[in-house]
């Protein structure tokens, strides 16, 4: 009997890593949430990680749904917005719950418009919010709300227009090429930024675009170093739910924080969440914070190292130590380690400083556990008030509670 499960573990393994490395993630347009995300609604706001309500969230959560409620126009201020919120007329959901994901608070509305991903290998679409640098983080003022009606009526139109044009832009080679040239793909998305936005401009200027329009729209694009991770989530995204859903495999196919708990979900475990508490994240403060001011770890961004890239290609980008803390060295060993608790490496996506090996892909949660090796993540740093932004940024590892639920649910689904 033990054997007979291990051959179906392993058979069912096989098919869903197959899949991540032959996903080929094309971003193919980018629309208003509501017109293409399933089971989005006008009243809905989405958000990072696992289900969590109004009363339970974070601080810096609650500062995203408020600057994202005025975004919408359902509330003139925040005092009403949070009067809003607590008359139940908004409805929460997880991100991941609609094959979407968003960084930090990760919030998304029904008129904020994602980036739309296919997998053109297996046909699955996912869907990713933009990252900027206010609202995701708590902030609700003025200039957070503006930037995200900037994107909403200018960029992501323009952007839209652009890639329906080129009849699609493959993230895929991107993220490859990005990796030689110091990115990670999670807190330094730089040089898949500038690639991007290289790429669009000239689709922007194809498309006989009014000058005037252009401008700004390349003025941003040009200098947003962090604009591709939007992207790059997209393309984990999708890659990671093509292997989802597949009978007696361990792979984790996300890793989700809320800013209070951290969530997986397992490809042969369906919909269910598996979590443990939200960890405290080590690395550096910007000037004037502390670790008294920094809330725990928070956002989809993770979807990243699930999918073999951010933390677990650290080696590959040296530079982000000067952010996160550490040394390169240390960026080596753990992408090193991560081989020990991963099913394979990835060809498609290689790093030079381990002699061209493929990044370390696919966590199995068996592994996880026996090794008691935990998946690395790098990530920036909230502040735990609600009204503020980013504070600085480092290291962290999930709760290694919730890969022994998540072993011990498996255990009970499959009768082992």
């Amino acid at each position: 009997m033990a054997n007979g499960i291990k051959e179906k573990i392993e058979d069912a393994n096989e098919k869903a890593i197959d899949k991540v490395l032959t996903s080929n993630p094309i971003l193919v347009d980018v629309k208003p949430a509501i017109e293409v995300v399933p089971g989005m609604k006008k009243n809905m706001i989405m958000h990072a990680g696992p289900p969590i309500d109004w009363q339970n969230m974070c601080g810096p959560m609650k500062g995203a749904v408020m600057g994202t409620l005025l975004f919408e126009g359902l509330a003139k201020t925040k005092d009403e917005a949070v009067k809003v919120i607590e008359s139940g007329e908004i409805e929460f959901s997880p991100n991941h719950e609609h094959h979407a994901v968003g960084p930090m608070a990760g919030t998304t509305s029904a008129s904020m418009p994602v980036f739309v991903v296919k997998d053109e290998t297996h046909g699955n679409t996912a869907f990713a919010r933009l990252v900027e640098d206010k609202v995701q983080f708590g902030d609700y003022g003025d200039e957070a709300v503006e930037g995200l009606r900037f994107w909403r009526d200018k960029l992501s139109t323009a952007i839209g227009i652009a890639t329906r044009k080129a009849g699609g832009i493959n993230l895929k080679g991107i993220i490859a090429k990005a990796l030689y040239r110091g990115d990670e793909l999670h807190n330094r998305p730089d040089a898949g930024s500038s690639m991007f936005a290289n790429m669009i401009i000239s689709n922007l200027i194809d498309t006989g675009m009014d000058h005037k329009e252009l401008l700004p729209v390349a003025k941003h694009l040009t200098s947003d170093e962090i604009f591709f991770l939007g992207l790059s989530m997209g393309a984990c995204k999708a890659t990671m739910d093509a292997a989802h859903g597949i009978d007696y495999s361990t792979l984790v196919t996300a890793m989700a924080r809320n800013g209070v708990e951290f969530g997986i979900k397992v490809s042969g475990l369906g919909d269910e969440w598996f979590t443990g508490p939200a960890s405290m994240i080590d690395g550096l403060y910007f000037p004037g914070f502390t670790a008294e001011d920094a809330n725990p770890d928070m956002g989809d961004s993770a979807i990243t190292e699930t999918a073999g890239l951010g933390g677990f290609t650290l080696a590959a980008a040296p530079a982000i130590i000067n952010l996160v803390g550490g040394t390169p060295d240390e960026a080596i060993k753990y992408s090193k380690q991560m081989q020990e608790i991963t099913m394979t490496k990835n060809n498609g996506y290689t790093i030079p400083a381990l002699n061209f090996e493929g990044t370390a892909t696919g966590i199995d949660i068996r592994k996880v556990v026996k090794t008691g090796i935990l998946p690395i993540i790098d990530t920036a740093m909230a502040c735990k008030d609600p009204g503020k932004r980013m504070i600085g940024a480092g290291l962290v590892k999930p709760p290694m509670e919730s890969f022994k639920k998540a072993l011990h649910g498996f255990a009970k689904k499959y009768d082992i």
